[in-house]
């Protein structure tokens, strides 16, 4: 499995961006997609999370991102979205997109060490 992500970019506060990540090299009905991030000096952390086969959404715990970060998939294109709205200085981080087979269908861990595969990172800085 190989992924492709970019779209991160310099945005002031308060504004949007949107994540793509393109999977390729195999199929995808028991997998999760995610988005994980890391800030400097700091560990990597769960965003959000959806599932190919139902498209079930799922966002991390805390309400760092609750309201404001929306993932999506299209299926037909093999790409997955996270989108940024709102933005605030503190999303700024390393953002990756990761796959995850999932052993139980539509469940999943925000643990970024049992993913399976992992793309590059794509930096987002928000500015004040």
């Amino acid at each position: 499995v190989q992924l492709q992500a970019s779209g991160g970019g310099l945005v002031q506060t308060g504004g949007s961006l949107r994540l793509s990540c393109v999977v390729s090299g195999h199929t995808f009905s028991s997998y999760a997609m995610g988005w994980f991030r890391q800030a400097p000096g700091k560990q990597r952390e769960f965003v959000a999370a959806i599932t190919w086969s139902s498209g079930s959404p799922f966002y991390a715990p805390s309400d760092s991102v609750k309201g404001r970060f929306s993932i999506s998939r299209e299926n037909a294109k093999n790409t997955v979205f996270l989108q940024m709205n709102s933005l605030k200085p503190e999303d700024t981080a390393v953002y990756y997109c990761a796959a995850l087979l999932m052993a139980v269908p539509d469940t999943i861990t925000w643990n970024p060490e049992r993913w399976h595969y992992w793309g590059q990172g794509t930096l987002v800085t928000v500015s004040s």
